[in-house]
């Protein structure tokens, strides 16, 4: 998987982007990174760190950059949380009610249109 387009800290080893935590060599085709919504899974953090030829100090600076770029989300939403850290949404979505459409047809009688055809 190639890095996103949105690149925030690069490291030796690690890159901190808009998709999270990304293995610089691409030859991994994605098989360490760690989303954004995954980065405060300490589980899952530690097994990335223990897997062998994982520069420590470099994926320990990546996690701290990460984790200050994306604070953990208190809701349940964390793209939101992802934009309100960025600055774009200053205030909380509502999402807007939307009525229910109510069809009536009672006590009126139909109209129909006048059949028409294409002549050739």
């Amino acid at each position: 998987m190639a890095l996103h387009r949105d690149i925030f800290w690069v490291g030796r080893q690690w890159a901190v982007t808009g998709a999270g935590i990304q293995a610089v060599d691409q030859r991994l085709r994605g098989v360490f990174d760690i989303e954004i919504a995954r980065l405060w899974d300490d589980d899952l953090v530690q097994s990335r760190r223990a897997k062998p030829g994982v520069n420590a100090a470099d994926f320990d600076k990546a996690l701290v950059v990460a984790r200050e770029r994306f604070p953990q989300a208190s809701g349940p939403d964390p793209l939101i949380a992802q934009l309100e850290a960025r600055g774009v949404v200053e205030t909380p979505v509502v999402s807007p009610v939307v009525p229910a459409v109510q069809l009536r047809a009672e006590g009126r009688l139909a109209r129909f249109m006048p059949q028409w055809r294409v002549r050739r």
